[in-house]
């Protein structure tokens, strides 16, 4: 696996509130409910993902949550952001989407870039597409691995984490969230697990074994290991 491979968060990567849900009375990307309320999911289903450092987060956050009406006139829908766990002002923003077309039209208006500066980005956004085929809306861990990375062939990839299997994952501190596919590039695997042990969990990652498997399935190069915090 590495082969297992981030992302997400899609995510149920947040905490046990924005997993599960939350107040369903509210629109779900209002500046009320930001924090605690993701859309009901169920694969298959689009995301964008966002990563970017700030200066502050507490600063960042109701710039961000401000923004919500134009977001959700673009199609998304909020499902977590995620503070890194070696930076805690490196975060990832991970949006559900209704269409493609308008989440990318969104990403690419200098109105946004606007936006990101006055709420103190200071990093160039890292902005990601894909197409979440596989779900756990279950997640609840406060902690979350995202694992990226490129295969040669998607098919044959899949046979070898599936045979991997979810036990043997949750016996090394991850529990799987969600698996999802480049909409660019079919062959880029994103990846989330929760982590209920982060110690078995790094252990697992970076181990010659995992190395070893993600060869033998067809990873190509050095796989993306992102480690993420709720953010709520």
């Amino acid at each position: 696996m590495l082969a297992l491979v981030v992302a997400t968060a899609f995510f149920s990567c947040g905490g046990s509130a924005t997993k599960s849900g939350g107040d369903t009375t509210k629109a779900p990307d209002s500046p009320a409910s930001a924090k605690t309320a993701a859309p009901a999911m169920a694969a298959p289903f689009d995301v964008i993902e966002i990563t970017h450092t700030v200066k502050d987060y507490a600063a960042w956050r109701p710039g961000f949550d401000g923004d919500s009406a134009a977001r959700k006139a673009a199609g998304m829908q909020y499902i977590t952001v995620g503070r890194g766990v070696d930076s805690a002002n490196r975060l990832l923003v991970v949006l559900k989407l209704s269409d493609v077309a308008k989440a990318k039209a969104f990403a690419a208006d200098p109105r946004l870039k606007d936006a990101m500066t006055k709420s103190g980005v200071i990093s160039k956004p890292d902005v990601e597409y894909f197409h979440a085929i596989r779900y756990n809306p279950n997640g609840h861990e406060k902690q979350w691995v995202i694992i990226t990375h490129k295969v040669k062939d998607f098919d044959a990839w899949l046979k070898v984490y599936d045979g991997e299997g979810t036990a043997k994952r949750a016996s090394e501190g991850m529990t799987d969230v969600a698996l999802a596919r480049g909409i660019d590039d079919p062959n880029l695997v994103h990846i989330v697990f929760d982590i209920t042990d982060m110690a078995k969990a790094k252990a697992a990652l970076f181990s010659d074994e995992k190395k070893k498997l993600m060869t033998s399935a067809g990873v190509i190069g050095t796989p993306l290991i992102q480690l993420y915090t709720d953010a709520q």
